[in-house]
């Protein structure tokens, strides 16, 4: 035991031997790290950073792009709030939202439980996302042309079905669910392919053990999928609703925000008081309203959701 003591003790340092080098090794490879991140995070401070705190600096002046920003405090966030046109843009943005969030959540759930039961193919899953490849300009001009009320062929088909032709991008009602169901369309791949990624993780012998019980498909649906599916629907909410508030270019392209205001969604309002009116103070405190907005709906989604949180745990 003796013996064993000696030859396990460790040696003394040597006088003038080299120390150990496990913190430079460290500190070389933290500068390895930053250097690899430097890029980005320029990117990030230049085109993020700064426009946002310019921008918020911005909201409370009152600034056209010919002249010097002149500080008025928050008078425009003051107008903001008696401002019907206001309201009106977020009543319009609520509806798209709550229209695409429902179809579009509901769709692709529906196409990821096909993917990992039925739908097999490679050729298949990717093809379900070919529609999110394209821009979303174009994508709203072919549904643009596709709906046209004269020419388009949908209406040709209703129309030939003895139904009255409906003017989807016309009408006050058709508008807004129109495009909704356009950017549906074109993001459902999309979604799809995140909740299939959920899916696929949840271990198969969960389903095993329901099988083994008797729980029928309904039930394990409801009892197994929905749960351990929730962090992924969490994040897809967060993302989807996000980017459904900042709907703009297929409102663009299409309405431009008429017939009267029932299309003129925040982002549209936005961009015309900004470009449209020269009125850049006030659109930069229609950017800072809706920036808050967006962050307490994904704050609120992530703590009631709880999206950090996984019944695999």
């Amino acid at each position: 035991m003796t013996t064993l003591a000696k030859h396990t003790r460790s040696a003394p340092v040597q006088p003038g031997a080299p120390k150990p080098r496990g913190g430079f090794r460290k500190l070389g490879d933290l500068k390895i790290a930053l250097l690899f991140i430097l890029p980005a995070m320029i990117g990030l401070v230049a085109f993020c950073l700064v426009p946002t705190i310019r921008g918020v600096y911005l909201s409370f002046t009152e600034y056209s792009i010919l002249g010097e920003p002149e500080w008025i405090g928050i008078a425009n966030y003051t107008a903001i709030f008696k401002d019907e046109l206001f309201w009106n843009a977020m009543a319009v943005t609520l509806q798209y939202v709550a229209i695409n969030i429902g179809l579009q959540t509901a769709i692709a759930l529906g196409l990821a439980l096909l993917m990992h039961r039925v739908a097999k193919s490679t050729f298949v899953r990717g093809a379900l996302l070919l529609p999110f490849f394209v821009a979303n300009v174009i994508v709203a001009l072919l549904w643009f042309w596709m709906l046209d009320y004269q020419l388009g062929i949908v209406n040709e088909i209703i129309s030939w079905l003895g139904l009255p032709r409906v003017a989807f991008f016309g009408s006050e009602q058709w508008a807004i669910p129109t495009i909704a169901f356009v950017n549906v369309w074109k993001h459902m791949g999309y979604t799809a392919l995140l909740i299939f990624a959920g899916l696929q993780a949840i271990p198969h012998h969960v389903y095993e053990v329901a099988s083994l019980d008797g729980a029928s498909p309904t039930r394990t649906f409801w009892s197994i999928t929905m749960p351990l599916l929730r962090p992924v629907l969490t994040l897809v909410l967060v993302v989807t609703v996000i980017g459904s508030f900042q709907v703009f270019d297929t409102v663009a392209v299409t309405t431009g925000g008429g017939p009267v205001n029932a299309t003129r969604v925040i982002q549209m309002y936005i961009y015309q008081k900004a470009f449209g009116e020269s009125d850049f103070g006030y659109a930069s405190a229609l950017s800072v309203i809706l920036f808050v907005i967006l962050a307490l709906v994904a704050f609120i989604q992530m703590k009631f959701l709880k999206g950090n949180e996984s019944d695999l745990d």
